[in-house]
């Protein structure tokens, strides 16, 4: 039920506005969560400052912050300037609106909503989506403008968003600064990654908030692109712990046309200050009334394995928008990918250089013998990811243009349509369709961005006519046109135009390097993976800190699942082909990612040639499931351990399994997830001798009987973990 609460009848809670001291705050509109522990207080100061605060059962969490924005005086610069010097330039001729000032209260709406819904994949299959609602009306008297903030509080926490209605003065607008806050109650532990406009593939800290800025620069790492822009600057999800014990997360949800939120840091008022990614020219948005921001999301749970199960980010966004979803599906998947990450491979076709794509003559080129995307290689991926129950097969490197694709700031990079020709690409689709496998297209943009939509409805429907489902898209590099970064409105805009694109094709989408997901894969279900984190090739990059995979889930799967690429067998990369790196994880280690790092979308990363040594430890990789009705997060602790149990969708199958950081780690896992009955269990587990560095290959598989009353005695090794499959008897 909506109640509307006006600027008159709302007495107790406006009363003698027009006559309130400056210096004095304005009387609170208050909100609770559904089960009352969290509670929200919004205000405007003397000065006429939106402010918001939250606490939960009586401890603050976020202190009054700041709303609003700081927006450019005009849209555009039209003002010349004739300068001494003899140039010409172009500036503003109006001084930029201070738009977090000077409000009076129109009124304020209140709502509640309780929902149960279903998403289309997922880790369980009903999520409920129940929260009560602040609508708070606001208005400049000089100059007329208004805004609108809307508040959600869930049992899981809140979610905001300002909104600019139509039929106001303000109609195009320049956003300078969005000005939001978060008044954090207390130095936080906090785990967290450089604030960067074009890359999260970092490795995480783990500092006190006052802290961050000196340990800016123990976790910096090479990239293709990357933007840092401040040693105070972080980046969402940003996961937090108070000294209370609480967990508290910072995120966004529906990010739609409007640049990717990152947080600027006070270390010694613990103050985080909204920081988005600006265009080419410096601005942070362009937008039209009526318009509304992304969710800012205060996500604040009592325990870790709370903060995992938290759907807030999810329920922010809007429900499906495709009518149809029955093309849409769970894929389990191998690729012709990890030889050329490591270095045993190579994507292009030749050593030739200078090619113009539109004349370069393949067929009369000489051939560098060490393409992978060979038609022999790839039916003999084809072959063994049938023989063993796979949906998919991946190949990168089929296409024309890998030769002179990263870094060289080349527009027409790909054509995204001709194979190489050793690459027979009607042929081998042919082949896998027979084998009951899909080939899943790869196509990397090298971040040219206007050359990929370019091409972009022609590669579509060459998916269409070859029975292509589903594509994996890259932007390695730094974005065409030049002065965009991957975060920025104009790239947000850009990926889910490729989204939306791709469901009329009835195509899912697996984005690389894109923008950190917010939630819209509940809207647009096509959207079935993204990388857009440190994933698995890092460990041929030099190899990746053990606990990586135990933040992850907390930080960036909060809005959506990765595309990790899981499976990594061989670890000894330099034995294998001649890479100095380590692949810091024990084989059981691998195992557990599939059940730790939730995605629809699961890869089994490593070369068939490795996966033979080893086919009882592959078998869990062969049995576990790819889509859930329900999960369970038995324990974890950030950047440290995480334990989860999953019922398998299809056949109510249960697994379990769990990943642990340089610390090795003993309990026993209590079964109380299972439903009534006998079980064979599974068990998976790092040897007594295993460890990730000096013996990750050892492993130990035992079966046992087992009931829900039980345990099983769990060992995980350094850097190892553990993987357990259930079979009722």
């Amino acid at each position: 039920m909506r109640r509307f609460l006006t600027f008159l009848l709302c007495a107790a809670l406006l009363a003698a506005c027009t006559s309130t001291p400056e210096t004095t705050p304005m009387p609170k509109a208050e909100l609770r969560s559904p089960d009352g522990l969290l509670h929200l207080s919004f205000y405007l100061s003397g000065e006429g400052t939106p402010r918001y605060a939250l606490e939960r059962d009586g401890v603050p969490v976020v202190t009054p912050s700041r709303l609003g924005f700081r927006l450019r005086g005009v849209v555009k610069a039209e003002q010349l300037s004739y300068n001494s010097d003899g140039t010409v330039s172009k500036e503003d001729g109006a001084p930029s609106i201070a738009f977090d000032r000077d409000f009076e209260l129109l009124g304020v709406e209140t709502d509640s909503f309780d929902e149960v819904w279903e998403p289309v994949w997922g880790e369980e299959s009903r999520i409920r989506n129940h929260y009560n609602e602040l609508l708070v009306h606001l208005k400049q008297p000089k100059g007329g403008r208004l805004l609108d903030v809307r508040f959600r509080l869930f049992d899981d926490g809140l979610g905001f968003r300002y909104e600019f209605p139509a039929g106001q003065p303000m109609v195009h607008f320049v956003i300078q600064e969005e000005l939001t806050e978060f008044a954090m109650a207390d130095d936080c532990t906090a785990w967290w990654i450089p604030g960067d406009y074009d890359t999260q593939e970092y490795e995480y800290n783990r500092t006190r908030l006052s802290e961050i800025s000196a340990h800016f620069r123990d976790k910096m790492r090479g990239n293709s692109s990357q933007t840092p822009f401040s040693t105070s600057g972080v980046q969402t999800s940003l996961q937090m712990k108070t000294p209370g014990g609480l967990y508290v997360n910072i995120h966004e949800a529906a990010l739609v046309d409007y640049p990717c939120l990152h947080l600027l840091v006070d270390g010694k008022t613990h103050t985080l200050h909204a920081h988005l990614t600006p265009d080419a020219e410096g601005w942070k948005g362009n937008l039209q009334t009526p318009a509304k921001t992304p969710w800012r999301t205060v996500q604040v749970a009592a325990s870790a394995t709370d903060q995992l199960a938290s759907r807030l980010v999810l329920n922010l966004n809007e429900p499906c928008a495709l009518e149809d979803v029955s093309w849409i599906h769970p894929v389990k998947y191998m690729g012709v990918w990890w030889e050329m990450i490591a270095g045993a491979g190579s994507w292009a076709y030749t050593n030739a250089s200078g090619i113009d794509l539109d004349s370069f003559d393949y067929a009369a080129a000489k051939p560098n013998g060490r393409h992978s995307a060979n038609n022999e290689h790839v039916r003999a991926y084809i072959d063994f990811a049938a023989a063993h129950g796979f949906d998919a097969l991946l190949v990168e490197g089929w296409n024309i243009g890998w030769e002179e694709w990263a870094n060289c700031n080349k527009d027409h990079v790909f054509d995204f349509q001709t194979p190489y020709p050793d690459f027979d690409i009607e042929a081998l689709n042919a082949y896998a369709h027979k084998k009951g496998i899909r080939l899943v297209m790869h196509h990397e943009t090298s971040s040219s961005v206007r050359n990929y939509e370019r091409y972009l409805e022609d590669a579509y429907s060459l998916m269409n006519r070859y029975g292509y489902d589903a594509v994996k898209s890259g932007y390695v590099g730094d974005i065409l046109p030049q002065g965009q970064h991957h975060y920025s409105q104009w790239m947000i805009n850009h990926y889910l135009y490729c989204i939306t694109e791709a469901a009329k094709h009835h195509i899912m989408v697996n984005a690389h390097e894109a923008v950190r997901p917010t939630g819209l894969c509940r809207t647009y279900p096509n959207l079935i993976g993204n990388e857009s984190a440190m994933g698995t090739e890092y460990q041929a990059f030099g190899g990746i800190t053990p606990g990586h995979t135990a933040i992850l889930p907390f930080t960036r799967l909060n809005g959506g699942p990765m595309d990790y690429t899981p499976g990594i067998f061989e670890q000894n990369l330099k034995e294998w082909c001649g890479n100095d790196s380590w692949v810091n994880s024990t084989i059981c280690g691998q195992l557990a990612l599939y059940l730790t790092m939730y995605s629809p979308l699961q890869m089994a990363a490593d070369t068939p040639e490795h996966y033979s040594r080893f086919p009882d430890a592959f078998q869990f990789i062969e049995d576990v499931a790819v889509d859930w009705s329900e999960s369970r997060y038995l324990g974890a602790e950030p950047m440290e351990y995480i334990v989860v149990a999953r019922k398998a969708k299809d056949g109510g199958q249960w697994f379990c399994g769990g990943v642990t950081d340089t610390e090795a780690r003993n309990f026993d896992l209590k079964l109380d997830f299972l439903e009534s009955g006998t079980y064979e269990a599974t068990l998976y587990a790092d040897a007594p001798d295993a460890h990730y560095k000096n013996n990750p290959q050892s492993y130990v598989i035992t079966k046992l009987t087992v009931t829900p009353d039980g345990t099983i005695p769990v060992t995980m090794a350094p850097g190892g973990g553990f993987a357990i499959s259930f079979e009722r008897l």
